[in-house]
């Protein structure tokens, strides 16, 4: 049972919540809230650049800059969903909200990801949290004086999550939220296997895929993968890649022991990062079970739970002006660590 929804800014750490997200009635349908932000709903405008970040490996990966760092109230980093970037809706539309507020705004594109391929044959996935850690050192000694945070989507919510338990005593995130997360990642790969949730799966399955093959024309994979390019085009799930790809490609015995040890909720108990985390029970990509339960949470993560809002969806408004709720939560949010708003002793993250 959750406890009633608590005002904007307030977050009820180590305890599980009724988040105050109400659909509109012509969009209370999952797929509706998942797709109309995606393909129908205009992108806001966003100013920004790029910068190339060399990784210690000698890979890369690209970062998008919006905003003046030095003349914001703080900067705010993004980490995207599966196959995103900063032209997914919720990155794109997020970022100039954010840039809006008065923060400055720099998204960490993962490897390979943004339009251009990267170097080596290792990419990216819900558990690789060394680029983002290495990330973030970068940032903050190109920045040490500017207060920072951190917003992650769906793949990116759970490598944030997962970053921040490995990571407990850091000191570079004042905060840290976390959208549509794939707790239990071999329950979300069996969901979105099913149904209509199969056409999420072969839109981003058939990316990850054309991306994957674009590089293996220029990186010998013999001896890294025990399948060929034809059998590659072949794959029909998020699974059979995991299996054939992700996993030995990063070290995991297979499928099931990648999903196993880098499962967000495997991590949540052990955050001392004072972190939100919202996320909807009908989202087509997951399946209601594989929310957490409260006393898997650390004392320092609040979690706002609502009935609809679909993937990274949470829209509102009207079909001809339509708002996206989650950047008014993570404004409320934001403004507790970045404007000095105090919360009371009892909705406080355990330091």
């Amino acid at each position: 049972m959750y406890t009633e929804p608590l005002p904007p800014q307030i977050v009820r750490y180590g305890e599980i919540v009724e988040s105050d997200f109400v659909p509109p009635w012509w969009a209370k349908n999952r797929h509706l809230q998942t797709i109309f932000p995606r393909f129908f709903q205009k992108r806001a405008k966003l100013n920004y650049r790029k910068e190339r970040l060399v990784l210690p490996d000698g890979d890369f990966v690209n970062l998008i800059w919006a905003g003046n760092v030095k003349q914001s109230n703080g900067l705010i980093t993004l980490f995207h969903g599966l196959e995103g970037s900063i032209r997914s809706h919720y990155t794109n539309d997020m970022a100039a909200n954010l840039v809006k507020q008065g923060y400055s705004v720099v998204l960490m594109h993962f490897r390979g990801c943004g339009g251009e391929a990267n170097l080596k044959p290792r990419a990216y996935h819900s558990g690789e949290t060394e680029d983002a850690w290495y990330f973030l050192n970068w940032l903050e000694k190109k920045f040490p004086d500017t207060r920072k945070a951190a917003i992650g989507f769906s793949l990116g919510a759970n490598m944030l999550l997962k970053m921040l338990s490995e990571q407990p005593k850091q000191k570079i995130l004042q905060a840290a939220m976390a959208v549509s997360v794939p707790f239990q990642l071999d329950i979300c790969s069996t969901n979105i296997n099913q149904g209509f949730s199969r056409i999420y799966q072969g839109y981003l399955l058939k990316s990850m895929i054309n991306n994957l093959l674009i590089k293996m024309r220029s990186i010998d994979y013999k001896n890294l993968l025990k399948v060929s390019e034809s059998q590659i085009k072949q794959f029909k799930s998020f699974r059979e890649f995991d299996q054939h790809v992700t996993a030995p490609l990063h070290g995991y015995a297979n499928a099931a022991d990648y999903y196993q040890k880098c499962s967000s909720a495997n991590f949540l108990q052990n955050i001392d990062t004072p972190t939100l985390v919202v996320h909807a029970k009908d989202d087509p990509f997951m399946h209601e079970s594989i929310v957490p339960a409260a006393h898997n949470l650390s004392p320092n993560v609040g979690l706002e739970i609502s009935k609809n809002g679909g993937h990274v969806g949470f829209l509102q408004g009207t079909p001809w002006q339509p708002t996206i709720w989650m950047h008014q939560r993570a404004n409320n949010f934001l403004s507790t660590f970045f404007s000095g708003i105090e919360t009371s002793s009892n909705t406080e993250p355990m330091k």
